[in-house]
């Protein structure tokens, strides 16, 4: 704050002076005061209907009677009676670590329960603060509004709902009142303009809850008022409201973000805040240029309409402003000139926008820069090096750019920083450079160094140790190695330890172990190894996070351990706990979050675990072996994967708050009847439901409808029969359906037509018949992932196809699909764009959950479980069908495709000459068609190529000279006319293969009658007993003599079979005859 903020709030100043004066008495004097034993007793029976869970109030009890020495009473030092109640919540904030850690650590902190009117016999209070507490919902209870002595109540954030009592005129010696919270809706009573001493109001509200109709009030009565918060109120009936405002005389502070303003809402070009100094706001008003006392700025919207365009050019007027505030817009362009121009800025905070651009210079100038913030935007270039003139700096946040290379050696002068953020850059830095620089003065004062996924390499050094004030140590997702030196040892002011994604090594816990004031450890995906005994956990008193997993840790404590920390997130996922359940959890009463999956656990889940008065947000049980059922209702568990174990029984209930339900790969069994049909007047939640690989049957039930919040579904490997029911289409959010690998049949079921915004679509493996109907192109327009093979579907593949401009998977094989490949298949963009769509495959799942999403895939003639790379697949598979005609020259503008298989079809023609230009193909398989001509020569261009399959065609000529295909076997060519390496046959200078004989006389009757013929003769001869060398010798040799093409052939694949032999003899040495004819005879 500048000079200039002096006066803000003197009024209220005065107050908590007088306010501090009588503490200080209070404090000095205090052993000489006895409480009044009636207000004793107040308080007493008010803490008795209050949930402490805690313990805060330990003090409060009758062996200490003097409750004048209670923590959070103040009494008055002459009268003895109780004036201050100060039962607000501070806790620490870890939010700007991990929001959810902060809002589970405050529910172990708040107060809860009732408010008990035993607070009326309080009748000298003056004082009292609720704020940031959970009263679950309740009501503001009128008679707080009966104590009319209160000069100061806070009630903001403290769980309270619905309107403002119009009691609240009542207070009328109100100096500070604070009602606001989330869940305050309404009218603003006009009783409020009775607190005429009012300096302070605070009426933040959810946007668009809390309606203001008549902005008269304040400057009718609010004379003093200094701080005014209507932030989320509506005053679409104020048309007034600004001129309301600023005939308030005494007003300093004013804060309307997110109001909600009328449609036609016209700006006054001028207004006159006579003493305004601090405006927030969620518009930009053209009469911000004329606030010239201004020194504080905030233009931002958390709900709607979020400033656009560049930074506003009114700005450059403001001269005195000290902070300004333009977070979380939409602004774009770059930073003007004029900004660099306003030197007595002491905060800026330009994070998440779209400003661009490399960034001036100029921005050395604002050399009274306390904090700069320039996060979350698309800056780019070299990180500046005249940051390093802004000596005054504690907090610099400069992640989530485009910036490249490492921090400049400037940095070392910002000798007053505590906060140095620079997550999600190009850094490519060795961490000791980093350190180097940071070293000489920066390291005496810093608090917190985060640089997550910044490219950062190298070993930890002993110098972090120097770092003596670090609180928050955040370098997750690079590419550290090593192990962590024993100098950190010394860091015994840390509390938030975060490498996870790094390539550490050794047992880490032999030096955290020294850290006793550690809340936060986060060391997931490491190298780790070793043995964790009960001295490594043994100081950690503080902990409230454990996040360990995918190490190769064992855990080794007494079976009757109990932990000194109170964990509230626990991640222990491959570790090594079994073959029992962790006994020592049982202790864990704050636990919400728990991963132990892949930990050896065998037996069934402790009765005591999933008791229901347990409130879990994510329960990971996957991938162990445990066994036995689980309880028929599954409540108060948001979040449960208990996947690939041996549990069995019928289907549990999930509750009706579960967002996530994953007990695939088990033993289930029944119909889904009972599961999806029960009865509930409460709305469903459920987003993912996974129950893939089970032995479930029957029916899929028309229960549907209850169920709409449903974005993924998995059925596939049970045994459904039947087809899908209507209802399905009521899912309106449904992204994924897996129904592979059951029974069901009938016709591709029509409704589906109504879930427009499915992006994975499996019904392969099942009995599926009739056409590919036209609408999955049409009205499926958002599909990526589309799998109908081995069904019975017939008819033409459907041009629509080619409108689906997401598709990067199409399967279709084991069909009976029949007519040519459509010509349109360049209309599918995603498989001509090379760039993936990994992220955004996942984007619809929640966050909590997303890595396990997964679709089995036929890839490279196998089928394979994709989970986090799914979105890096593209691919055709038109396999097995009776397509004819020629493979589609447009098929090879598809740049971005990995994966094609058009084998075993009647397609004829010509491999595409053009298909080097499929630059991504990893595998090619067009085996079993009959395809004609010679090999493309730009098929060599084709780098990344690990499989190719042409064999069985009619192919002729020398096979094309490079790297990739003379490395493949030669078996992926045989069974055309080639020649060349891989195979053994020679070619002629021509080109043409030696010794071709006149096989081609009669294509026809060898490729009708031969094989057979020749093979049967072959198998009756050789099982005939004493006469069987004779009648195996005509068998062998008689049909040579009857048709001239069997001879013919006799000798082209004689000469086959003795270089196919030839080959196996020189790789894997001699492989039974028997065999290779089977091959051979196998491959027509």
């Amino acid at each position: 704050m500048s000079p200039n903020t002096n006066t803000l709030t003197h009024k209220l100043v005065l107050i908590f002076l007088h306010l501090y004066c009588l503490t200080l008495l209070t404090y000095s004097e205090s052993e000489s005061i006895e409480c009044i034993p009636s207000e004793r007793e107040a308080l007493l029976r008010f803490k008795h209907h209050l949930v402490d869970p805690s313990n805060r109030l330990s003090s409060w009890n009758a062996s200490n009677p003097n409750c004048c020495h209670w923590d959070y009473v103040v009494c008055s030092n002459i009268s003895a009676h109780v004036l201050e109640l100060h039962l607000n919540s501070s806790t620490d904030d870890f939010a700007q670590y991990d929001f959810l850690i902060d809002i589970l650590a405050d529910e172990r902190y708040d107060f809860g329960g009732e408010i008990n009117d035993s607070l009326l016999e309080l009748n000298h209070l003056k004082y009292l603060n609720l704020r940031h507490n959970d009263f679950g919902d309740m009501q503001i209870p009128t008679f707080l509004f009966a104590i009319t002595s209160l000069t100061h109540l806070d009630l903001s954030n403290a769980g309270f709902i619905g309107e403002i009592p119009h009691q609240i005129g009542n207070l009328s010696n109100l100096l500070y009142l604070d009602l606001s919270s989330y869940g305050v809706y309404g009218k603003l009573p006009h009783q409020i303009a009775n607190l005429t001493k009012l300096i302070h109001l605070g009426l933040w509200s959810d946007y668009d809850k809390l309606f203001v109709e008549n902005t008269q009030w304040p400057s009718g009565g609010l004379t003093s008022l200094e701080y005014l918060d209507l932030s989320g109120a509506n005053l679409s009936k104020s048309f007034d409201w600004p001129q309301s405002m600023q005939a308030l005389p005494s007003l300093q502070e004013l804060r309307l973000l997110d109001c909600s303003l009328a449609d036609d809402y016209k700006q006054p070009s001028k207004l006159n805040f006579s003493s305004l100094i601090s405006l927030s706001i969620s518009i930009a008003p053209k009469w911000i240029s004329h606030l010239n006392k201004l020194v504080s700025l905030r233009y931002g919207s958390d709900y709607f309409g979020r400033i656009g365009g560049p930074i506003p050019d009114r700005i450059q007027n403001l001269t005195l402003l000290d902070t300004l505030d333009l977070s979380f817009n939409s602004l774009s362009s770059h930073i003007p000139d004029w900004l660099y121009g306003l030197h007595h800025l002491k905060v800026l905070n330009l994070r998440e926008n779209n400003l661009a651009g490399t960034i001036s210079k100029a921005l050395g100038n604002l050399t009274s820069l306390v904090t700069l913030d320039l996060s979350y935007n698309q800056f780019e270039g070299a990180i500046p090096t005249s940051l390093g003139n802004l000596t005054s700096l504690m907090t610099l946040d400069i992640s989530n750019n485009q910036f490249e290379g490492g921090i400049p050696t400037s940095f070392g002068k910002l000798c007053n920083l505590r906060d140095l953020s620079f997550s999600n850059l190009k850094c490519n830095q060795h961490f000791y450079e980093i350190i180097q620089v940071l070293i000489p003065c920066v390291s005496l004062k810093l608090k917190t160094l985060v640089a997550y996924n910044s490219q950062i390499s190298g070993h930890l050094t002993n110098q972090l140790g120097m770092f003596k004030n670090l609180e928050h140590l955040g370098l997750a997702g690079n590419k550290i190695n090593g192990e962590i030196p024993q100098s950190l040892a010394k860091l015994s002011t840390l509390r938030f330890f975060e490498f996870s994604k790094n390539q550490l090594t050794g047992n880490p816990f032999k030096v955290l172990r020294s850290f006793p004031k550690l809340s936060s450890l986060k060391i997931d995906h490491n190298l780790f190894q070793g043995t964790v005994e009960e001295d490594d956990l043994a100081n950690f008193t503080a902990l409230l996070v454990l996040s360990a997993s995918s190490n190769n840790f064992t855990l080794k404590v007494p079976p009757n351990w109990i932990p000194k920390f109170q964990l509230i997130q626990l991640q222990m996922s491959s570790w090594k706990l079994g073959p029992s359940f962790p006994s020592w959890i049982q202790s864990q009463n704050d636990l919400k979050y728990l991963d132990l999956s892949n930990t050896g656990i065998s037996g069934s889940i402790p009765t005591w675990f999933l008791k229901p008065s347990q409130y879990y947000i994510y329960l990971n049980f996957s991938h162990n072996h445990i066994h036995g059922k689980l309880p028929k209702i599954l409540d108060s568990i948001d979040v449960f994967d208990v996947s690939s174990n041996h549990l069995h029984g019928n289907l549990p209930f999930a509750g009706d708050d579960m967002i996530w339900l994953d007990i695939s790969h088990n033993s289930f069994y029944g119909s889904l009847t009972d599961f999806l049909c029960q009865k509930s007047d409460n709305k469903k939640w459920l987003e993912v439901l996974n129950l893939a690989s089970n032995n479930l049957s029957g029916k899929i039930p028309n229960c549907w409808k209850m169920w709409s919040e449903l974005v993924d579904v998995n059925l596939e490997s049970n045994s459904f029969i039947g087809s899908l029911p209507s209802s399905v289409a009521s899912l309106s959010d449904l992204r994924y359906l897996c129904l592979g690998k059951n029974t069901l049949s009938g016709k591709l079921p029509v409704n589906l037509k109504e879930n427009k915004e499915l992006i994975l679509l499996d019904l392969g493996e099942n009995n599926l018949r009739g056409n590919i109907p036209r609408w999955i192109g049409e009205r499926l327009v958002n599909l990526k992932f589309l799998q109908l093979r081995s069904n019975n579907l017939s008819g033409n593949i459907p041009n629509a196809l080619c409108d689906m401009q997401f598709l990067q998977y199409l399967d279709l094989a084991q069909n009976n699909l029949s007519g040519n490949i459509p010509n349109c298949l360049n209309h599918l963009s995603a498989m001509i764009n090379k760039t993936s769509a990994s992220s955004s495959i996942f984007e619809f799942i929640p966050a909590i959950g997303n890595d396990t999403l997964s679709m089995v895939l036929w890839v490279k003639g196998k089928n394979s479980e994709y989970r986090s790379i799914l979105g890096l697949v593209k691919g055709i598979d038109l396999s097995a069908n009776k397509l004819s005609g020629v493979i589609p020259i447009e098929i090879t503008d598809l740049f971005g495709l990995i994966y094609l298989n058009l084998s075993k079809n009647q397609l004829t023609g010509h491999i595409p000459q053009s298909i080097g230009n499929m630059g991504s193909l990893e595998s090619i398989d067009f085996s079993g068609n009959q395809l004609s001509g010679e090999i493309p020569p730009s098929i060599t261009s084709l780098n990344f190529l690990n499989k190719l399959d042409l064999s069985y065609n009619h192919l002729e000529g020398k096979v094309p000279i490079g790297t990739q295909l003379q490395s493949f076997e030669a078996s992926n060519f045989v069974g055309n006319e080639l020649c060349g390496p891989p195979l053994l046959l020679n070619c002629t200078m021509d080109g043409e293969v030696l010794d071709d004989g006149d096989a081609k006389d009669n294509e026809k009757e060898r490729k009708n009658h031969a094989v057979n013929w020749l093979f049967v003769s072959m198998a009756f001869g050789f099982i005939v007993g004493f006469w069987g060398f004779i009648v195996g010798f005509w068998g062998f040799i008689g049909p040579l003599f009857i048709f001239k093409s069997w001879s013919a052939y006799y000798n082209k694949e004689f000469r086959f079979f003795h270089e196919w032999r030839q080959l196996e003899q020189d790789q894997e040495g001699k492989r039974d005859v028997g065999g290779v004819l089977n091959l051979c005879a196998s491959g027509d």
